[in-house]
């Protein structure tokens, strides 16, 4: 069905990443090309001093290397490490990338989502490709 699925992967246990990749390739044509994105949020300039001096290389170092294990298991599988706003970023990653579907995992909503929103939802509403979310 489709040529160039992207992947949002979040790394909390709130997220069926698993489900997601489990979709994306049921949805992939033959030779396919699947994105495992992750997106680092910026961390706030007075939050910064908080954390040990090499913690955001560390996290950078240790998610990219999760990325590339898992996307090493998937035909055609990438694994792709960008920052940003998440919700912006994986809809600009896709724009760029030519992505004609993306597959994201969601966790079940409650209220704080009504008021504040999520990235699923943000991508739902303004993805140009298909878009299908896992819960």
């Amino acid at each position: 069905m489709y040529k160039n699925i992207l992947v949002p992967i979040a790394f909390d246990e709130t997220r069926d990443s698993d489900g997601a990749v489990a979709v994306a390739k049921a949805l992939a044509d033959k030779g396919a090309r699947i994105t495992l994105l992750h997106v680092m949020e910026f961390v706030p300039a007075y939050a910064i001093t908080y954390l040990p001096t090499d913690y955001l290389e560390s996290s950078r170092k240790a998610i990219a290397v999760s990325l590339q294990e898992q996307a090493a298991k998937i035909e055609n599988g990438v694994g792709v490490l960008v920052e940003g706003h998440s919700g912006k970023t994986i809809l600009e990653w896709a724009d760029e990338n030519a992505a004609d579907c993306i597959v994201i995992a969601s966790h079940r909503p409650g209220a704080a989502d009504l008021i504040l929103g999520s990235t699923a939802a943000r991508v739902v509403r303004h993805a140009k490709c298909a878009v299908h979310v896992v819960r």
